[in-house]
């Protein structure tokens, strides 16, 4: 299962590759990172349909993951990748915009792995 990964926070590269070591290396999940949605979309285009999740920080810098997750949704149809949102503020109002945009869950920073490995089914 191949994850794209989107945050502007560079260690996250790093905690994803400490955390799902066992998948990685078992060749169950392999992880590629981009740290804006500008260098997502770029990734997505040159790799159609490659990623089969997302996981999108909503916050970053220019294109934020709202933006990103609108722009998914309604370039990539068949089949459309699951989009996971990631935010350090589970507020109702981004929560209600990632949803409304087609969002397939919300997720908290920090992140919690087993639940989220439990999500992922790995």
């Amino acid at each position: 299962m191949k994850i794209l990964v989107v945050d502007d926070e560079t260690d996250m590269q790093a905690l994803f590759q400490q955390r799902f070591r066992k998948e990685i290396r078992e060749g169950i999940a392999n992880f590629v990172f981009a740290n804006s949605g500008e260098q997502a979309l770029q990734y997505l285009n040159a790799n159609h349909h490659e990623a089969v999740l997302i996981l999108s920080d909503i916050n970053m810098p220019g294109m934020s993951g709202i933006e990103l997750l609108g722009r998914i949704k309604s370039q990539y149809h068949t089949p459309p990748p699951v989009v996971m949102m990631i935010t350090a503020y589970g507020d109702e109002e981004n929560y209600n915009n990632a949803m409304s945009l087609g969002a397939d869950d919300f997720l908290t920073k920090p992140i919690d792995f087993s639940l989220l490995k439990e999500k992922l089914k790995l």
